[in-house]
């Protein structure tokens, strides 16, 4: 019998912006078995695994190595011999100071299949962001890359100061804990000490800092700013482009920091265009989506669709798992042939319409008041009206609408739950409330507030003075409600109750500022 080969695919994860990944690389990260993985990955590059993926880190910084190499070509040789596909994904390029040919070797040694998957390695996204051309016709016409850990003062040094300090550009990696010698070096060499300098720090994230100045001052600018890696270094005057050409921290929200409390499935549409526009955004998912515990309920509903003469959908969740359970039976939409339908959103208006439903009624209000003031104009009395919703829900729609005399069924087609989280991340997210790091907390329902609570052990009547010093931005008036409760006061509500305007919302409080 054949044993089943593995591959393994060494993948440059990007200078530190997830968006920065090539589709290939995001690709891989989808259908892999395993991803091991290295200190500077951004952890949002990891939800593209698969839910069965195993993570693997090997975290290696300055100095400090959760595995030596050598380890880790044994882990990415031992995972594939047992038939695993395997995503080795480094920051940056695989092969610019990554040590990724090391891994290939070892790989090509044993013969076992590998694909390289270039990145866009640090050395020139960095400058990029920070507004630094390396090459330039009227300033630069080379640029130089160089590994800054190495002494530049040791005599068998393999780098050769002599050339590169006459080099055009020069960028550094990995050099924050040599500034002084290499300064010393360069300047001995015959650069002048005049010669401008950038340091990077945290380049392409919304933390990015850039620190300029001439070239004989660099280390005790370094140690004024308390500057630790990871860090890139230019030295030429391309850095004198700076001041004309930065774009990166002239977003809109920029330097924000932003704590997001939605379902991680769904979080994307707040995520990318927040992060777009230079926010930091901190996923910390409060609510977790789950099918009902038992389909029995719906699945005698959708049997018996037909008889209903409207059915309202709340969200786009209701949407999506009822749909989904119809498909399970075998069921599609001429079971819809005699039923009118409601949508509550334009969201949930757009996934019907993708289910080759378009919705009756779309209410102008995006909440339950908005469908009652609808049927308050059509004769409902004796009509049989179902609302597949979540299991917990306010039950002003079906009791309102059965006041007017219509004859309602609830089933619940999704339940909400408190996501697991490790203890470690939790007081992270405790940690950075209290020490004024998140600048804006957003919730988009009553549960993602109260489980933030939960979940951070904070009781209602202390929920007050633990986000005093937090803005908070909710999706609309019920959200806000529960957040009242806790004496607290949103300062961001879209004049619309949707995703799009509550970003907009977002960029119009702090634009205005």
């Amino acid at each position: 019998m054949e044993t089943k080969k593995g591959k393994v695919y060494l993948i440059g994860a990007g200078p530190g912006d997830p968006t920065l990944i090539t589709l290939k690389g995001r690709s891989i990260l989808e259908k892999v078995d395993v991803i091991v993985y290295d200190n500077l990955i951004n952890p949002l590059l990891l939800r593209y695994a698969k839910k069965d993926a195993k993570l693997i880190y090997v975290g290696k910084r300055a100095g400090k190595h959760f595995m030596d190499q050598e380890s880790i070509n044994r882990l990415l040789i031992d995972l594939s011999k047992k038939g695993l596909f395997v995503a080795r994904l480094k920051g940056g390029d695989p092969f610019i100071f990554g040590r990724g040919g090391e891994e290939a070797q070892a790989l090509s040694r044993e013969g076992i299949e590998f694909e390289i998957v270039p990145g866009i390695t640090s050395a020139i996204a960095v400058p990029s962001y920070a507004g630094i051309p390396l090459t330039h016709r009227k300033y630069a016409s080379s640029v130089t890359f160089v590994t800054g850990h190495e002494d530049p003062t040791k005599k068998d040094s393999s780098i050769s100061w002599d050339r590169i300090a006459h080099s055009g550009t020069i960028v550094i990696l990995m050099g924050v804990g040599n500034l002084s010698s290499i300064k010393k070096r360069l300047i001995d060499e015959g650069l002048s000490p005049d010669t401008p300098f950038a340091i990077i720090c945290n380049g392409t994230l919304p933390g990015q800092r850039v620190f300029q100045g001439k070239l004989k001052e660099m280390d005790s600018v370094a140690e004024k700013e308390g500057i630790r890696p990871p860090a890139i270094v230019v030295i030429g005057d391309v850095v004198r482009l700076r001041d004309e050409i930065k774009w990166f921290e002239k977003k809109l929200l920029f330097g924000k920091r932003i704590l997001i409390t939605r379902a991680e499935e769904q979080a994307d549409e707040l995520l990318y265009p927040l992060m777009e526009l230079s926010a930091e955004c901190i996923l910390f998912p409060t609510i977790r989506i789950l099918p009902p515990e038992s389909w029995d309920y719906v699945d005698k509903e959708i049997e018996d669709l037909e008889r209903y003469e409207w059915i309202i959908f709340t969200s786009v969740n209701g949407v999506r798992f009822f749909f989904k359970r119809m498909k399970d039976l075998g069921k599609d939409i001429r079971l819809f042939s005699k039923t009118k339908v409601c949508a509550i959103g334009e969201k949930t208006a757009s996934m019907l319409k993708d289910m080759l439903i378009i919705p009756n009624i779309v209410p102008e209000e995006y909440r339950a008041e908005g469908v009652v003031e609808c049927f308050k104009n059509l004769d409902i009395k004796g009509k049989r009206i179902l609302i597949p919703r979540a299991d917990k829900a306010r039950d002003i729609l079906p009791k309102r609408l059965s006041e007017m005399g219509a004859d309602v069924s609830v089933v619940s087609v999704y339940r909400n739950v408190i996501p697991e989280v490790e203890d470690k991340r939790k007081d992270e997210i405790k940690r950075m409330i209290q020490d004024g790091k998140i600048d804006l907390a957003i919730f988009t329902s009553p549960s993602t507030f109260k489980n933030f609570l939960s979940l951070l052990n904070i009781s209602f009547k202390e929920a007050k003075t633990f986000l005093s010093n937090v803005d908070i931005a909710c999706i609309g008036p019920v959200t806000e409600d529960a957040i009242k409760k806790a004496g607290l006061n949103c300062i961001i509500i879209p004049s619309k109750y949707t995703i799009p305007d509550l970003i907009n919302a977002v960029i119009s409080h702090y634009t205005h500022l």
